[in-house]
């Protein structure tokens, strides 16, 4: 779905985390999860971090995580150019 350019069902923007960065809400009976991605670049859908959430506020570990991996991909395409 989000490759095709649509929205997933549940989510939200995550500024916070880079620009264009999305994070996907999942609540089941084992818990509730969180996926944060980036779909900006037009060759791929970069997963940058899933996670079980289990405190109200996401971790600043889990934005953390998510942080460097969009630096990474962020540095990995403007190396393409």
């Amino acid at each position: 779905r989000i490759q095709q350019g649509f929205n997933p069902e549940n989510w939200k923007p995550f500024k916070s985390v880079g620009t264009g960065v999305r994070e996907i809400r999942i609540s089941e009976d084992k818990g509730i999860f969180r996926v944060m991605y980036v779909a900006r670049f037009s060759d791929a859908v970069y997963v940058l971090h899933a996670f079980q959430k289990k405190t109200r506020k996401t971790t600043k570990k889990d934005i953390d995580i998510a942080k460097a991996r969009y630096a990474e991909v962020v540095r990995a395409q403007l190396g393409r150019k």
